[in-house]
């Protein structure tokens, strides 16, 4: 088991565990049966149900070789097309709850996934053991397209997750104080909050200081009359406020 530790741009370390390769192989055959049945499946509605055989046997060379470029298509873009819809995940990623992060502690984006993607063919080489190998010798459990994007694969089975990380028991009558707080994102609350709950268990207030700084600056406070603790919780019970009907 491989643990990650990611720095962000507020200089927090944050902890996360790098799927294992079983993991990323069993996702890897999951999604690889996923288009078998796609070609199989639908290259038999095509050909057999609709009788398109005798029509593409009667194309020439180039145009059946167009015809199968464009069957293949679906295919061929299934790893980049899933991972930007599912932000990091493809369908065998999602069966096997691992997905793929930025090792800056953001969530990757689409030029992410398109590096990735883009070096897949080099570490498929001889069956994947090209990124078998670069996956068990690299310190943070990446392959050469994780390198180049400054990506990695996590396993989201130790309950590291945005939603249960960010969430703040409410009352009903509870009033916001800082509206502003909409200004964070879901990863900005998750940073905050792990920050402020390890800070706060080792009495570390010079951490909880500067957190309070960074917040302030981040949504534009200028002046605050309560403890740093009240302050930072305050923030986070706001953003939970804002944004749980979103």
């Amino acid at each position: 088991m491989v643990e990650l530790q990611i720095n962000t741009t507020q200089n927090v370390n944050i902890n996360f565990i790098a799927a294992s390769v079983g993991e990323r192989i069993l996702a890897y055959v999951i999604d690889a049966i996923i288009k078998i049945a796609y070609v199989v499946g639908f290259g038999y509605i095509i050909f057999e149900g609709f009788g398109f055989d005798e029509t593409f046997e009667s194309l020439d060379g180039w145009s059946q070789n167009a015809v199968v470029a464009v069957f293949l298509l679906p295919v061929l873009f299934y790893t980049l097309t899933l991972e930007s819809i599912f932000e990091g995940q493809t369908l065998g990623k999602r069966v096997m709850r691992i997905k793929v992060v930025k090792i800056d502690g953001y969530q990757a984006s689409f030029p992410d996934f398109l590096i990735r993607w883009s070096l897949r063919a080099i570490d498929l080489l001889v069956f994947g053991i090209v990124a078998i190998i670069s996956i068990v010798t690299s310190k943070k459990s990446q392959r050469l397209g994780d390198m180049t994007a400054g990506t990695s694969v996590i396993t989201l089975k130790n309950n590291v997750n945005i939603s249960h990380t960010i969430l703040e028991e409410l009352k009903e009558d509870y009033k916001p104080t800082f509206p502003n707080v909409i200004r964070l994102s879901d990863n900005d609350a998750r940073i905050i909050k792990d920050t402020f709950v390890r800070a706060r268990a080792a009495r570390d207030y010079e951490t909880l200081k500067k957190l309070r700084t960074k917040v302030m600056e981040v949504v534009e406070i200028k002046e605050i009359e309560t403890s740093d603790i009240q302050f930072i919780d305050t923030i986070l019970k706001d953003y939970n406020y804002y944004t749980q009907g979103m």
